[in-house]
């Protein structure tokens, strides 16, 4: 049975909060608002958590999960060969709309599907989803629908598609963008454009003159 906490409400956030944590911890799955849709997370270094995460959502392995953390300071850990170009664009867009494709540290026991050895990565703007961030340590996390399905930017969204396969929902209102992250790749000697969202290329070339838009 899943349980929902309002967090706009002191006490049940922190309550919500505490059980989000607890929960990860034993390998279950949470849904969390963030600035751009809710999601539904998993620790990142769990792969019986992941794999539970993407059979949720119907979602096969080559989809693999991107991962969210509660610093830029947390990348030191998470990758290597990041461009200087790379560290412009999180420090300019982070906390916020933007996910980072880039190489991650081969040392990393982990397994979020066919990544290739890259590892999708952003930090939210939404005061929630970084307190438990900072709590658990980076989270995969994905948006919270079935595959196919619409994006969520309230939980009831999120709960209606995912019901029981949850075992806790933050409820922080409406998201306040309501749309996807950008996703840019940043694996290359230029950076790529993966996805339009939430941050425009014209923002991203302010920093990084020589992104590219993609295909």
């Amino acid at each position: 049975m899943s349980r929902r906490y309002d967090c706009s409400d002191a006490q049940d956030r922190a309550s919500g909060l505490r059980e989000a944590a607890t929960a990860i911890r034993r390998g279950e799955l949470v849904v969390v608002p963030t600035d751009t849709l809710y999601g539904i997370a998993a620790d990142a270094f769990s792969p019986e958590a992941v794999g539970a995460l993407l059979a949720a959502k119907g979602r096969g392995r080559n989809m693999p999960s991107p991962v969210l953390v509660g610093s830029p300071t947390t990348l030191h850990g998470l990758v290597t060969d990041f461009s200087e170009q790379a560290w412009e664009l999180v420090d300019a867009f982070w906390p916020g709309g933007l996910t980072l494709v880039a190489r991650h540290q081969p040392s990393l026991r982990w397994d979020l599907g066919e990544t290739r050895g890259t590892v999708a990565v952003r930090m939210p703007l939404h005061p929630v989803a970084l307190e438990l961030l900072n709590t658990t340590g980076p989270l995969a996390v994905s948006s919270a629908n079935k595959t196919g399905g619409p994006s969520p930017s309230t939980c009831d969204a999120a709960e209606e598609q995912l019901g029981d396969a949850v075992s806790i929902y933050l409820d922080g209102g409406t998201a306040d963008y309501a749309t996807a992250s950008t996703i840019v790749d940043v694996t290359g000697k230029v950076p790529v454009v993966l996805r339009a969202g939430a941050i425009s290329v014209e923002q991203l070339r302010e920093v990084a003159p020589d992104v590219e838009a993609g295909s």
